[in-house]
């Protein structure tokens, strides 16, 4: 089977950040940045697929030359070749969902898989909208019963399985009161959660091997798609700074200031 993954540039979380003084943004001098943690579940469910059926994982990312840094971790992971959309403005949603529709009508993948949400601006929009356009079957939060100490999760079984006749996939999935199990006739879209797996790190052998892995470079005026954001952030703000916390003598102090200063009890 052949499954396309994404890999967005983000922030790394251990990172500082510090919001411009005019509100425009956030300060990127001196940011370290990794692939998004919810798309490298995605890249090692696809590869956990390919190992048990055969195929072929190919990763997109959309942004500057900088994400090359990004595909190449998915390479180094052991995805086969990369998709590059050369684009250095602003994105919203439905231009990234817009663009990733394109990448996926011209590799014709029978399975997409992206984070359910980026830890940047934590939309949880794009899965969603491209299976609209793509008019798709769609499975979000995609998770699994077993622990991440299990005996599957250590052998690297997938979670997301494919039925017998291999013409759809079962995704078990995270809802308020459990989990419930989901079919979708294949060609479909799956979104993941961080319960889906634990993603394996890059062996030297395979960032060596990423080096000479290809790259495609397209841009949105060769897709065909107007990236024109039709939202745009207004201003940034950081949020206010919490006071400091004090020690009280005994429980009976504690809940009086529960009680009369925060009265939450």
């Amino acid at each position: 089977m052949k499954i396309l993954v994404t890999a967005k540039r983000v922030e790394d979380p251990e990172s500082k950040i510090k919001v411009k003084p005019d509100g425009s943004g956030i300060v990127q001098e001196g940011l370290k940045y990794k692939i998004n943690p919810f798309d490298e579940i995605g890249v090692e469910e696809g590869l956990r697929l390919v190992a048990k059926h055969t195929g072929e994982v190919v990763v997109v990312s959309i942004g500057g030359k900088e994400v090359q840094e990004q595909l190449r971790h998915a390479l180094a992971m052991g995805a086969h070749r990369a998709v590059w959309v050369n684009h250095t403005g602003p994105l919203d949603q439905l231009g990234i969902a817009a663009l990733i529709q394109k990448v996926a009508e011209k590799e014709k993948p029978d399975l997409v898989i992206l984070g359910k949400q980026s830890i940047d601006d934590d939309q949880n929009q794009v899965g969603q909208y491209l299976a609209e356009f793509l008019g798709w079957g769609q499975a979000t939060f995609a998770s699994k019963v077993e622990s991440l100490e299990s005996a599957e999760e250590k052998n690297k079984e997938p979670a997301v399985k494919l039925t017998a006749d291999k013409k759809a996939v079962q995704v078990v999935r995270e809802v308020d009161n459990g989990l419930a199990t989901l079919e979708c006739q294949l060609p479909a879209v799956v979104t993941t959660d961080l319960r889906l797996n634990q993603p394996r790190y890059a062996s030297l052998p395979g960032i060596m091997k990423a080096k000479s892995k290809p790259i495609e470079e397209l841009t949105p005026e060769k897709l065909g798609v107007n990236v024109t954001p039709q939202i745009q952030v207004l201003k940034l703000a950081s949020p206010p700074a919490r006071k400091a916390g004090i020690k009280v003598p005994d429980v009976a102090t504690l809940v009086d200031k529960l009680r009369n200063e925060a009265k939450v009890v």
